[in-house]
């Protein structure tokens, strides 16, 4: 009786040992670009422009999508520029037709997706006085139900193919939530847990998940950010942390970093010193982390202004954005078609 009842654990633990071990060799086989075809969505600017320039730099042929036609042309010509194979598709991910009709029009141009990278994103900035429950809906289409469409109609062409990559680009708000910045970050949450999920389920299958979760880059994004209440002052404030050296990385290097993580099959990356650090404390002493935002959120401006309304970036300048404080984020996004 006692074997009896011991066979099944032991059978268990071998099946969880032998699903480490292929997890393990899948991560530490070489993973190349070279001739895979990478989907980004949201790749027409920011971050997922610079993503797109770098799998081209690695020999990849690349879809970008996103919902503004005019910024994907000047895209796709900046990639073919440096000699990329490029396919530019207009996409509103939070549509499910729409994400239909574009998995089957790159199966259709180019046979296969090897690497899905979910970057499509939207920021709403405010106090939770001015948020209503269309942002919170928009942040969710855009954040969660855009990359789980994505995923779910890509997965059919990987299982084809033996395998992939899913890259999902959560953010360190995906991990400790930030004061002014709900919907985002609330949405981001869902997206972790989304991805970490799929990570356990589909290493059998030889696809590889990896979220990450950058802290401030300097992509130029501010911009074209949504702002509420007192709308200049949340820009202000804002678009100066995302330019500040220390505060926020690179968007260049965060590029190559999460390409790097892709190829090599790692569960998760965190971005930027700042963000690091953050999720470890947040990790053992999250009280003391929600008390310290508590006091950010003090210095934060109070709801009032243009009320539920909202304002892009640049209908929000003031006179400390732009100015030389926002200098690095200013030119970021001329660099990387933020600058409609």
């Amino acid at each position: 009786m006692a074997l009896r009842r011991t066979l099944p654990r032991i059978g268990f633990l071998a099946g969880g040992v032998a699903s480490l071990y292929l997890a393990n060799r899948l991560v530490r086989r070489p993973y190349s670009l070279r001739g895979r075809t990478v989907l980004i969505t949201g790749g027409s600017r920011g971050l997922g422009l610079l993503l797109a320039r770098e799998v081209v730099r690695q020999g990849a042929k690349v879809v970008i999508c996103g919902r503004n036609q005019e910024a994907l042309d000047r895209a796709a010509d900046d990639l073919r520029r440096s000699g990329g194979q490029v396919h530019a598709v207009v996409c509103d991910v939070t549509v499910r037709e729409d994400v239909q009709r574009l998995i089957q029009e790159v199966l259709g141009h180019w046979g296969k997706i090897d690497v899905l990278i979910n970057n499509a994103g939207i920021i709403q900035a405010g106090p939770v006085q001015v948020m209503t429950i269309d942002d919170f809906r928009s942040a969710m289409d855009t954040h969660y139900w855009g990359p789980l469409y994505t995923i779910l109609e890509t997965l059919p062409s990987m299982r084809r193919n033996g395998g992939g990559r899913i890259v999902n680009i959560a953010s360190i708000g995906g991990k400790i939530s930030v004061p002014h910045l709900l919907p985002y970050s609330a949405s981001k949450f869902a997206l972790v847990g989304l991805s970490e999920g799929l990570r356990s389920e589909l290493a059998q299958e030889g696809i590889l998940v990896t979220t990450v979760c950058p802290g401030l880059m300097r992509t130029g994004s501010p911009r074209n950010a949504l702002f509420k209440g007192q709308h200049r002052s949340e820009y202000a404030w804002f678009s100066v942390s995302d330019s500040i050296p220390g505060a926020s990385m690179s968007a260049e290097r965060a590029a190559r970093q999460i390409i790097r993580a892709c190829c090599h099959g790692r569960a998760e990356i965190v971005l930027s010193l700042p963000a690091v650090a953050a999720a470890r404390v947040h990790g053992v002493a999250p009280g003391l982390v929600a008390r310290a935002l508590g006091w950010v959120n003090r210095m934060l401006p109070r709801a009032g202004g243009i009320g539920h309304r909202s304002a892009r970036g640049f209908e929000s300048e003031s006179r400390l954005s732009p100015s030389v404080l926002t200098r690095l984020s200013e030119s970021a996004a001329v660099r990387n078609n933020e600058v409609l």
